[in-house]
């Protein structure tokens, strides 16, 4: 127990810190906008391309893996829309945004941390894999089912390519793929370069946390919709235990690959499900909502799952 909490209390004590410091300072959210820059654009991709660079180009290539992953979770987001859509009244674009909030994880800010705190460095393998995979299949749902449902004009021509913009040019998505050149070309920094990556890398995991904390005190919670009593289990609980199921039976994985796998499948709903629906103007509060109410909920389950792991009560797989 005192090793998961030594796991657990620098994770959620750096939200912690960020929530306490955004009620005491009185800074605006706008404030918070450098922070995330830095984050996004520099820290989290220079995490990722120095893992992937030194990791031999074959075991990047695990598309049984890739595959199971994505189906698992486009599962979850197709259960959690369909009750959407009866909850909604046929509501597209609001289906869609719960279905997010059921699926999408926020795997970009705690995920690498979680991992690597908990599995180790090379735990950010997987991740940064699983991270690239999965956001494209997330980009490429939103704005494609938000069309359908009226929401957005445009012709199909305009659809596909915003669509493969905001696949091709996410930094995490840019990063993975020059550290997989890399590591395919077993090219090595200068010295020089491979230290500034090392001091980004390092500022990556308690950056990204003491953020999401300020996001959450910034955004209070204003009602509590109903929806979130079917959103909150399959987020935190149904999507892990499908991970979990679903890799088992796909393959013989690396114990550190499938751990990571459901460790990014248990966490709560990503503040960038906020973001899309703030784009589209649909189900707004609510998504906010999602993130507080998940992410809260989530120092329960995550904690639970990380005793399973680390105490050896969960196998690395359940047909070895």
């Amino acid at each position: 127990m005192i090793e998961v909490l030594g796991l657990i209390l620098p994770l959620f004590g750096l939200i912690l810190l960020g929530f306490i410091g955004a009620k005491f300072t009185k800074q605006p959210i706008e404030a918070l906008g450098w922070l995330n820059t830095f984050i996004i654009y520099f820290a989290l991709p220079a995490l990722f391309f120095k893992l992937l660079s030194k990791t031999p180009i074959e075991q990047l290539a695990s598309w049984s893996f890739i595959f199971a992953n994505i189906g698992i979770t486009f599962l979850v987001f197709t259960f959690t829309f369909i009750l959407g859509i009866i909850n909604a009244r046929g509501n597209i674009g609001e289906a869609t945004i719960q279905g997010l909030a059921g699926a999408y994880g926020n795997i970009g800010y705690m995920g690498p941390a979680l991992a690597i705190l908990a599995l180790g460095e090379q735990a950010a393998i997987p991740v940064a894999i699983i991270f690239c995979f999965e956001n494209v299949m997330h980009f490429a749902i939103a704005p494609a089912m938000m069309a359908i449902s009226g929401l957005k004009k445009q012709n199909t021509f305009q659809l596909i390519l915003e669509i493969i913009k905001k696949i091709v040019f996410h930094p995490f998505i840019m990063a993975t793929a020059v550290g997989v050149l890399a590591a395919s070309i077993r090219f090595t920094p200068p010295i020089p370069i491979e230290r500034l990556i090392d001091y980004l890398a390092q500022a990556a995991a308690p950056c990204a946390l003491f953020a999401m904390g300020v996001t959450l005190a910034l955004r209070p919670l204003n009602k509590t919709p109903w929806s979130l009593g079917y959103i909150v289990p399959i987020k935190l609980i149904a999507h892990p235990l499908l991970m979990y199921v679903g890799l088992s039976y796909a393959g013989n994985f690396d114990a550190k690959w499938m751990f990571a796998a459901v460790l990014l499948a248990s966490l709560p709903t990503a503040t960038n499900v906020f973001v899309i629906a703030q784009q589209y103007n649909v189900w707004v509060e609510r998504a906010s909502a999602s993130v507080l109410i998940t992410t809260s909920a989530s120092v329960i389950t995550v904690s639970v799952l990380l005793y399973g792991i680390t105490s050896g009560n969960i196998p690395a797989d359940l047909i070895p």
